[in-house]
């Protein structure tokens, strides 16, 4: 399934500095960039309670904010983009 995850991490401190590396890192791991603060991930169910309880551990929800939007598996006619960085098929082959 496709999800969509967006952060706001606060930075205004080193410890929040921290969080926003570890948030985009546990991201990156799932998925691609598609904004600075905006990752599109195919991932199944299991794998995103995991990402989930990974990023419950790193964000402080009293100063950081996480949505996640679950497209499901017939994404592909929900998605329209516009505008430069064309995004990768994330379910086609790694090397063409």
């Amino acid at each position: 399934m496709l999800v969509l995850i967006t952060y706001d991490v606060s930075t205004v401190s080193g410890a929040g500095q921290r969080r926003l590396r570890k948030v985009s890192k546990l991201c990156q791991n799932y998925g691609q960039r598609v904004q600075h603060s905006v990752f599109e991930c195919i991932v199944d169910a299991t794998q995103l309670t995991v990402l989930k309880l990974k990023l419950l551990d790193v964000i402080d929800p009293e100063q950081d904010s996480l949505r996640i939007y679950q497209l499901g598996n017939n994404y592909k006619n929900k998605v329209e983009h516009i505008g430069i960085k064309e995004s990768l098929d994330l379910e086609g082959p790694l090397i063409l």
